[in-house]
């Protein structure tokens, strides 16, 4: 009887074990690999003429879509398990490529070439209103070679038509709010969402907005992990990692929603060599423009995603690129050609200048921004500058710190070529609907002017690198310490060549001065009062002073012999700018002059707590701040005083 009970209780062990070791070594293994903001950066860079993506240990150019495909192809076949390929959006806008995008989907089509599975869209893939988007995501999906597209926060306009050829393609479900894939045997559900962030600098995505990324998250997962009876959930998140982790959305997004086991994050550009990981959640971003991608290996099991590994993989001349990738990209580079450049004699890799030295973006006055700036004055002067009418003439150009999107760098010859000039400012699309941002011009008081400063010195301190300026025709003083919206404190007007002289930024100064600004930064100047309770109220104007209603008016129109607005596109003028250039060396090359290897003095900090700074020239916002201090300290005077006083009796 012994016996027997001794054989069932092993047979009860044998069969328990049988059981629970599969369910102990049931683990799946996944690899996620992941990129973000590659921005049509096709080609290693800076600078592209230096990009040899055959040969390796030559240049020290950096990303390379034929380079990313060979890491991806090597790690598929690396691995014997299931690998996912997603990417967080804005792969679009950036370079020439992006030029025929609309036509080719050059893009999309290289990304599913590449093997990528599953893209959402950011706010760069709006640049082209939501009517070319759809042109773009269509001719993807005629030719039949795209990755899947997933967005979930969408939200179309019931009154305006200007979104219903996009609108049309999410109803068809080209564009999906998420997807379900199946690896392995685990069902993984992916969405996408564009952040708060994002879609505040997305202002021609209109009349399209974006819902609250917390609540249409909750929706998304409680909809794959209910409805689609998905393993795991992966949030393809638009919206960013900041340091402040109190503005963080996507840290923000995981506190916030239970249930997401991945945020693939974009936006920010942010290098993330480490994930992060809040409320299980695990977080992951790979910088930008395809200079790295992030390789996230983790297991499945036991009903939930456990990280094993991670690592960015640096693009770089230490990989080969793939021929199949690369042999696309130069017949793109043939259409380009043919298509955009060739009618203004002008071609991808044609040598346009010399430099001796980078020209670079930072968030400070930069030689990068005043030679942006100063073609904008330059161009404009010279297409629509009446000599008998001195206020004809552009005084002031302003550009923001966020279209300035890659540096120039000299490279190994110092040679300057159209596709690496274009990049430094690629982005836009007129009110013509070609592609790229028209120069616009107003007039404005000199308050106005100082307004526009006070972005710089109050707004961009807030809202980051985006809201910095860079100027031509203006230089100014401003003190941080002072009160917000009234830091600025001294105003020269002039440049380089003739000389400034102060600036009289009173109210009483009636004086017009005609202000140059592409149309985006224009679009924004004029609502900037709306952001600020009407403080930094600014009102384009006409020659009489009359308000614009209608900034479209205010095209500078570069032939006038010809019907309608022939838009004048601050990136030609950016190029035929630097053509105009000495050839200083004698070699039959215009070379950029020394004058841009670094600052010219336009934007001076000046940072005191000395009263007289503090108030010196003050608005009556100042002098109201000013006000209520005083008052405070003599309530606080008061009240000292009467304490010591029951103290003392």
């Amino acid at each position: 009887m012994r016996i027997k009970k001794s054989i069932a209780i092993q047979l009860i062990v044998a069969i328990t074990a049988l059981l629970v070791v599969p369910a102990m070594v049931a683990g799946k293994d996944l690899t996620i690999i992941h990129s973000n903001d590659l921005h049509s950066h096709l080609l290693g860079f800076s600078p592209n003429i230096d990009y040899t993506p055959f040969r390796t240990g030559d240049d020290n150019t950096v990303g390379g879509w034929a380079r990313i495909a060979t890491v991806i192809k090597d790690l598929r076949k690396e691995k014997d398990h299931a690998v996912l390929v997603l990417d967080a959006g804005d792969f679009l806008m950036g370079s020439l490529f992006h030029m025929i995008s609309r036509e080719e989907a050059v893009e999309l089509r290289l990304l599913r070439e590449m093997g990528y599975d599953v893209v959402t869209l950011g706010n760069h893939e709006f640049d082209l209103m939501p009517g070319g988007l759809a042109r773009i995501v269509s001719t993807a999906h005629r030719i039949g070679r795209m990755p899947e597209i997933v967005l979930s926060n969408a939200l179309f306009s019931d009154e305006s038509e200007k979104d219903d050829s996009l609108e049309a393609i999410f109803k068809k479900g080209i564009v999906k709010p998420y997807t379900v894939l199946v690896r392995d045997g685990i069902r993984i559900g992916l969405y996408g969402i564009v952040g708060a962030r994002a879609a505040e600098v997305a202002p021609f995505a209109s009349p399209v907005r974006f819902g609250d990324t917390v609540q249409t998250s909750r929706e998304m997962v409680r909809l794959l992990r209910e409805k689609e009876k998905v393993d795991l959930v992966i949030c393809l998140s638009h919206s960013g990692i900041w340091e402040d982790k109190s503005r963080s959305e996507d840290e923000i997004l995981a506190r916030e929603v239970d249930g997401i086991d991945v945020i693939i994050s974009g936006h920010t550009h942010t290098m993330l060599d480490e994930p992060i990981v809040v409320n299980n959640t695990i977080i992951v971003q790979a910088g930008e423009y395809g200079k790295g991608v992030g390789v996230l290996d983790a297991v499945y099991e036991n009903k939930a995603l456990r990280m094993k590994d991670y690592r960015v993989v640096r693009i770089d001349d230490t990989i080969k690129g793939n021929a199949k990738i690369n042999n696309l990209i130069d017949s793109y580079i043939e259409k380009i050609d043919s298509a955009v450049l060739r009618s203004r004699e002008l071609s991808f890799y044609k040598i346009i200048a010399e430099t001796d030295f980078d020209l670079m973006i930072e968030e400070d006055e930069s030689s990068l921004g005043n030679m942006i700036t100063d073609s904008m004055r330059w161009y404009v002067n010279r297409y629509d500058y009446d000599e008998s009418d001195p206020l004809t003439r552009v005084a002031v150009a302003i550009e923001s710190f966020g279209l300035i999107r890659d540096p120039l760098l000299r490279g190994r010859r110092g040679d300057v070529a159209v596709c690496d000039l274009f990049r430094t400012f690629p982005l836009g699309i007129g009110m013509d609907d070609s592609m790229c941002y028209p120069i616009i011009t107003f007039y404005l008081h000199a308050s106005e002017l100082k307004k526009a400063l006070e972005i710089l010195t109050s707004i961009y301190p807030l809202k980051g690198s985006d809201y910095y300026l860079q100027i031509s025709g203006l230089k100014f003083r401003y003190n941080p310490n002072r009160v917000i919206f009234d830091r600025v404190t001294d105003i020269w007007i002039g440049d380089e060549e003739r000389g400034y002289e102060p600036l009289d930024y009173s109210g009483s100064n009636r004086q017009l001065y005609r202000t140059a600004a592409n149309l985006f930064n224009a679009t924004f100047l004029k609502i900037i009062g709306g952001f600020t309770m009407n403080i930094l109220n600014i009102v384009p104007k006409d020659r009489e002073g009359n308000p614009v209603a209608d900034l479209k008016k205010a095209r500078v129109d570069m032939d006038k012999k010809r019907p309608g607005i022939q838009e004048l596109k601050e990136w030609i003028g950016l190029m035929e700018y630097v053509k105009s250039f000495e050839d200083a060396d004698g070699d039959g090359v215009p070379d950029i002059p020394q004058r841009y290897n670094g600052k010219l003095g336009r934007i001076v900090q000046a940072a005191s707590w000395n009263p007289v700074s503090l108030l010196w020239r003050g608005t009556w916002l100042t002098w109201t701040a000013f006000a209520v201090f005083v008052l405070l300290l003599l309530l606080f005077a008061f009240v000292i005083r009467v304490i010591v006083r029951r103290v003392l009796s």
